[in-house]
């Protein structure tokens, strides 16, 4: 898969999936991802260094200078297919107020780096993000960070089995996280 061919045939699938986002053609996209999928957003803080002189630390095996969730610990999303068939299925019917009037996005996806997955029919792949979101007049919210996807060879096409979302913020300054990544 290492071939500039292959690669390029994963960049143009990342780059379909982000054109049918923004296009809103939500049902096309969730055709997209497997049927035991895990849509995974991480959380971030902003630890000090073990090292800091500024933090006293009175039990050193507490300490963690990991900044993101692990997979094990509360996330901002942690969804299936299911889940997020539901939610599309709530946007479609026009109650979702987070989304009504709805959001207009843009995903611009660089440094996509593709590696062997844990089985042959499968890639991870590594691509930064930038995520522009505007809604009504005047609300307008950038997501930056890095997603970490697996993604399975299924029936001839490429699929996403396992996505992780890192945001580089800590904090949200959006009033919601209503869109997909």
């Amino acid at each position: 898969m290492h071939t500039t061919e292959g690669i390029r045939d994963v960049e143009q699938f990342l780059y379909r999936e982000a054109r049918l986002l923004d296009e809103r053609r939500f049902r096309e996209w969730l055709a997209l991802l497997t049927d035991d999928i895990r849509y995974w957003m991480a959380g971030r803080s902003n630890p000090y260094l073990q090292v800091s002189k500024a933090l006293v630390i009175l039990d050193p095996d507490r300490y963690s200078e990991a900044d993101v969730t692990r997979d094990d610990e509360l996330a901002i999303f942690d969804e299936t297919k299911a889940t997020l068939g539901q939610r599309i299925a709530r946007l479609e019917t026009g109650m979702a107020w987070a989304e009504d009037p709805p959001s207009r996005t843009r995903h611009l996806l660089s440094n996509i780096e593709v590696e062997p997955g844990d089985t042959e029919s499968e890639l991870k792949v590594f691509a930064n993000f930038l995520v522009y979101r505007n809604r009504a007049e005047m609300e307008q919210d950038f997501y930056i960070g890095a997603r970490q996807d697996v993604l399975r060879h299924v029936d001839g096409a490429w699929k996403i089995a396992r996505r992780k979302v890192i945001l580089d913020q800590n904090v949200l300054l959006a009033k919601n996280v209503s869109i997909f990544f």
